[in-house]
C-alpha cells in the first residue's frame, strides 16, 4: 500500500513538474518569462556538435550512395545490419560485365581476334570488380563504421544530456519566476513570507542541478575535438583505400592494353577505312608513386627515335614494344619484344612503314617500334 502511495505520489510530482516547464517554454515564447541563457563556450559547443552530427551524416550517407549506387541493395544490406544478419553476397556490376564479355568471346570463338578480346576484357573487369568488392570492405570497416558509431552512439548521448540540460534550465526559470511573484506578493502580505523561503529554497536547488547537468554537457561536447581528430584518421584510411583501388584499376587496364595493342584504335579505323596509326596511351602522373612504379619498365619511343624512323632510306631493324593484331590484310601483326625490318614506302603515311617477318610483309604503326642501331 506505502509503496502505491510512493508511486502515485512520484507521479504526481512528475505531472506538475511537466507541467511546470509546458508553461515556462510557452511563456518564454510569447515573451512573457525571463530565460536563463548558457555561457558563449557552452553554446559554441553545442553549435560544433550539432554541426559535426548534420555534416557526418551528409558524408556517411553519401560514401554509401558512392560504394553502393544501387538503392535497393543498400536498404537490403539496411535491413540485414539491423537483424544483425551477413546480407548474402551478389555479384557487382563489373563482375557482371566481365562474365558477359567472358561468355560472349567464347560464343564468338577464342581465336578470333574480337572472341580474344573480349575474353582479356572480361578477365580484366572481373579483376576490377574484386578490387571493387575490397574497396567497399575496407571503407565499410575503417570508415563508414567510425562515423556511424558517433551518430548512433556518441551524439545520441549528447543529444540525451542537452535534452536533460534543457530540462533543468527550464525548472530553474521557473523557480526564478515563483520565487518573484512570492516576492511580490509578499509586499501586500506578510503571510507570504514562507513562501518566499520555499522558493528560495527551490531556487537554490534547481540552481545547483542546473550547473552539474551544464557541466556533465560540457564535458561531453569537449570531446568532439577528440571525434574530429579520430575522423581525420579514417578518413586517411578512406584516401588510402581510394589510392590502393584506382592504382590496382590502373594498373589492370595497363596490362590489358598492352595485351591488346590499343584494340579500339583498330576498330576505328577498319569502321573508318583509314589507316591511323594506334597509339599507346600513357595514363597522366596522377596515380602516385606507388602505382606509377610498376610502369617503370614501360619504354615509350622517343621524338627523336621516331623521328628516325620516319626519316630512315632503306630497310632498319625494329624492336616491337607493344603486341597488335592486324586490322585487316594489309598491315602486319606484331609481338612485343620481337624483332622485325622495317622500311618506308613513297606515298605512305608518316604513322607507318612497312614491316618485313620472314615472307610475312605488311604496314606497322610506327609508335609500336623502336628503331635499333
Amino acid at each position: 500500500m506505502n509503496i502505491m502511495d510512493f508511486n502515485v505520489k512520484k507521479l504526481a510530482a512528475d505531472a506538475g513538474t511537466f507541467l511546470s516547464r509546458a508553461v515556462q517554454f510557452t511563456e518564454e515564447k510569447l515573451g512573457q518569462a525571463e530565460k536563463t541563457e548558457l555561457d558563449a563556450h557552452l553554446e559554441n559547443l553545442l553549435s560544433k556538435a550539432e554541426c559535426t552530427k548534420i555534416w557526418t551524416e551528409k558524408i556517411m550517407k553519401q560514401t554509401e550512395v558512392l560504394l553502393q549506387p544501387n538503392p535497393n541493395a543498400r536498404i537490403e544490406e539496411f535491413v540485414y545490419e539491423k537483424l544483425d544478419r551477413k546480407a548474402p553476397s551478389r555479384i557487382n556490376n563489373p563482375e557482371l560485365l566481365g562474365q558477359y564479355m567472358i561468355d560472349a568471346g567464347t560464343e564468338f570463338g577464342p581465336g578470333t581476334a574480337y572472341g580474344n578480346a573480349l575474353i582479356k576484357c572480361g578477365e580484366t573487369q572481373k579483376r576490377i570488380g574484386t578490387a571493387d568488392r575490397e574497396l567497399i570492405q575496407t571503407s565499410a570497416l575503417n570508415f563508414l563504421t567510425p562515423l556511424r558509431n558517433f551518430i548512433e552512439g556518441d551524439y545520441k548521448t549528447i543529444a540525451k544530456e542537452r535534452k536533460l540540460l534543457q530540462n533543468k534550465r527550464l525548472d530553474l526559470d521557473a523557480a526564478k519566476t515563483r520565487l518573484k511573484k512570492a516576492k511580490a506578493a509578499e509586499t501586500r502580505n506578510s503571510i507570504w513570507a514562507e513562501e518566499v523561503t520555499k522558493s528560495e529554497q527551490e531556487l537554490r536547488i534547481t540552481q545547483s542541478e542546473f550547473d552539474r547537468q551544464a557541466e556533465i554537457t560540457r564535458l561531453l561536447l569537449e570531446g568532439i575535438s577528440s571525434t574530429h581528430a579520430h575522423h581525420l584518421r579514417c578518413l586517411n584510411d578512406f584516401v588510402e583505400a581510394q589510392m590502393t583501388y584506382y592504382a590496382q584499376c590502373y594498373q589492370y587496364m595497363l596490362d590489358l592494353q598492352k595485351q591488346l595493342g590499343s584494340f579500339p584504335s583498330n576498330y576505328l579505323s577498319n569502321n573508318n577505312q583509314t589507316s591511323v596509326a594506334p597509339v599507346p596511351s600513357v595514363l597522366p602522373n596522377a596515380i602516385g608513386s606507388s602505382a606509377m612504379a610498376s610502369t617503370s619498365g614501360l619504354v615509350i619511343t622517343s621524338p627523336s627515335n621516331l623521328s628516325d624512323l620516319k626519316e630512315c632510306s632503306g630497310s632498319r631493324k625494329a624492336r616491337v614494344l607493344y603486341d597488335y593484331d592486324a586490322a585487316n590484310s594489309t598491315e602486319l601483326s606484331l609481338l612485343a619484344d620481337e624483332v622485325i625490318t622495317v622500311f618506308s614506302v613513297v606515298g605512305m603515311d608518316s604513322d607507318w612503314l612497312m614491316g618485313e617477318r620472314g615472307n610475312q610483309k605488311g604496314k606497322v604503326p610506327i609508335t609500336y617500334l623502336e628503331l635499333l642501331n
